[in-house]
């Protein structure tokens, strides 16, 4: 692994190490590729100094991108991750729709129906699980709805974690259309207001997440299951999460809900054991 990419890869977050530490050298290899790419395109937007240079930044990744794919890359990132395209036959596509799910953050706030997020989650995370389980390897087509449920699993969890850290950038990632089904305005979230509305908000959205974990379980066939073990980590890390986030009474405003390192180590452990 290049440095560059190992140096993006030690500032993931333990979540995503954990997931993937019992893969095999060249997997892994090739999941941190895909990462830093990930990781570098939520950084040109994070990083930039305003709308308008993030957009211009996203332009030319999109053109490092197309690059990458004709065999003349140019950076470090894409210089690592085009021969992973070429092994494992990732399609362009999902890159692409990685790079419009960021840059709908330069436009958008708010997202007043779950039919607009979900759009974005699967842009940002299921298309993510998409891109892993070609590098994982799998069989069954079902699989694809497995990475794509689980993906908006993952993405819906994290936003109720970060229900909070968001208002604090005045962002609101909760459906509008369901504070108003529960009575919880738009000002109450900005100002962290923690009352029984947005109890009864925070336990429709879990039971939402929920819904899908399930889901992408039902779809991942036996045959499948073995290769499936890293995403399944994921799976499981992220669900005590939101059980945790459940537990707490959904007091998500003054703390970051986790669970401790041992239990992630627990977590992957037991899914390669029992793969």
């Amino acid at each position: 692994m290049t440095n560059p990419i190992a140096k993006i890869v030690r500032r993931a977050r333990s979540n995503f190490f954990w997931s993937f530490v019992f893969l095999d050298a060249a997997k892994r290899e090739a999941i941190f590729a895909a990462y830093a790419f990930a990781r570098h395109t939520d950084d040109l937007v994070d990083d930039a100094s305003d709308p308008e240079d993030a957009a211009s930044r996203l332009t030319d990744w999109r053109t490092e991108l197309d690059a990458c794919y004709t065999g003349k890359p140019t950076t470090d990132i894409t210089i690592a991750l085009r021969p992973i395209t070429e092994q494992y036959g990732i399609p362009k596509a999902y890159f692409s729709e990685l790079i419009n799910g960021v840059e709908m953050d330069l436009s958008k706030d708010r997202y007043q129906t779950f039919e607009e997020l979900h759009t974005y989650c699967y842009r940002v995370a299921s298309i993510v699980g998409l891109i892993c389980i070609e590098i994982f390897g799998y069989e069954n087509s079902e699989t694809k709805d497995y990475a794509t449920d689980l993906g908006m699993a993952l993405q819906l969890t994290n936003i109720l974690r970060d229900v909070g850290e968001d208002a604090g950038r005045g962002r609101i990632y909760l459906p509008i259309e369901d504070l108003g089904r529960f009575g919880c305005s738009e000002d109450s979230i900005l100002s962290w207001k923690y009352d029984e509305s947005f109890r009864e908000l925070m336990a429709f959205q879990c039971q939402r997440a929920r819904s899908y974990y399930t889901t992408a379980a039902d779809h991942l066939a036996e045959l499948d299951r073995k290769q499936m073990f890293p995403a399944e980590t994921m799976g499981r890390i992220y669900f005590a999460i939101l059980a945790k986030i459940e537990k707490c009474e959904y007091r998500v405003y003054d703390q970051r809900i986790t669970i401790s390192t041992l239990w992630k180590v627990a977590i992957a452990a037991r899914s390669w054991l029992f793969r």
